[in-house]
C-alpha cells in the first residue's frame, strides 16, 4: 500500500520511518510512504503557502492553489506507479478537530486498503474549498488540537503497520491488543514479566499466581476477567459497547455482577 504525506515538515517523519519495529514494514515496503511539501508548487519568490482569513481574524489560512497543484502532481504520481491504474482516485484524509474519531476498525479496514493521501493541515486551517473539493475523509486523534496534522499522520501509519503480516516478531501480537476483536473490543489485561517478586517502594510485589501455575484454562480465564475490570474501570463506555454488540458471554456477566455485589 502507498501512502502520499502531503506536508509543510517532511522531516518530522524521518525517525519514525527508520526506528522502532515497524521500521520493518516500510523498509520492506509492505507501506509506501512518500512526502509533498505544498511549497514546492507555490508561487513566487517566498513560495508563500498561507495568507490571512478574508472575513479578519487570527492566525493565517492555507492557500487552495499551492494544496491543489501538489495534490494533482500526487495523483499522477500514482497513477504511473500503479500496475494496473485505478478509475478512482485514492482517498484524501485530512486531520482535523472535525474529523471522525480514529478507532480501531477503522485501522484495520486501512490496513486492508491501498493507502491514501494523508493532508497535514497549519496554521489556522485550510482554505475551506479544498476540503470541498478534494477531501473524502476527515479524522481526529480525540477531542483536542495540534499543531499540524504530522503527529495524526504518524498515528496513523503506526497503528495501520502493526497490522500487516510480518512486522511484529510474533504474528498474533496484534490480535490481543486493546480494541481487536479477539478479545471482543475489551482493554488488554496487565502484563507481568521477571522478577516474580519485586521489592518495590511498598514491600514486596508478587506476580499472580495463577500466572505461574501452567494451568492455561485458568490463565485464559484470569486474563479474561482482568480485561472485564480495566474494561469496566478505566472505560465503562466501552464495556457497554461491548455489552451492546453481544461480546460478553454468561460466564463474563456472572463475573461482572459478583465483581459489582462485592464493591456494594
Amino acid at each position: 500500500m502507498r501512502f502520499d504525506i502531503l506536508t509543510l515538515f517532511p522531516e518530522l517523519f524521518t525517525p519514525f520511518l527508520h526506528n522502532g519495529i515497524n521500521r520493518r514494514a516500510f523498509e520492506s515496503g509492505q507501506v509506501e510512504v512518500h512526502f509533498w511539501n505544498p511549497r514546492d508548487f507555490a508561487d513566487g519568490q517566498y513560495r508563500r503557502v498561507d495568507d490571512r482569513p478574508f472575513g479578519g481574524g487570527p492566525g493565517m489560512v492555507m492557500m487552495v492553489e499551492p494544496l491543489s497543484r501538489c495534490l494533482d502532481a500526487i495523483r499522477m504520481a500514482r497513477q504511473a506507479a500503479e500496475a494496473e491504474p485505478s478509475d478512482a482516485p485514492a482517498p484524501v484524509v485530512l486531520f482535523s478537530p472535525a474529523g471522525q474519531r480514529l478507532d480501531h476498525p477503522q485501522v484495520a479496514r486501512w490496513a486492508e486498503g491501498r493507502g491514501a493521501v494523508l493532508v497535514c493541515g497549519r496554521y489556522e486551517g485550510l482554505d475551506q474549498r479544498f476540503i470541498d473539493t478534494y477531501v473524502t475523509h476527515q479524522m481526529s486523534l480525540g477531542d483536542f488540537v495540534l499543531s499540524g496534522g504530522e503527529i495524526a499522520a504518524l498515528a496513523l501509519l503506526d497503528a495501520v503497520a502493526r497490522l500487516l503480516p510480518g512486522v511484529l516478531g510474533d504474528a498474533g501480537s496484534h490480535q490481543q491488543d486493546s480494541f481487536n476483536p479477539a478479545l471482543n473490543g475489551l482493554l488488554d489485561c496487565p502484563h507481568y514479566t521477571r522478577p516474580e517478586v519485586w521489592q518495590g517502594p511498598h514491600g514486596a510485589q508478587a506476580v499472580p499466581e495463577v500466572l505461574l501455575s501452567g494451568h492455561h484454562a485458568r490463565i485464559e480465564r484470569f486474563r479474561r476477567e482482568a480485561s472485564l475490570a480495566v474494561t469496566a474501570e478505566a472505560r465503562p463506555d466501552v464495556l457497554a459497547a461491548v455489552r451492546a454488540q453481544g461480546g460478553l458471554s454468561k460466564a463474563d456477566e456472572l463475573w461482572l455482577a459478583g465483581r459489582q455485589s462485592d464493591r456494594l
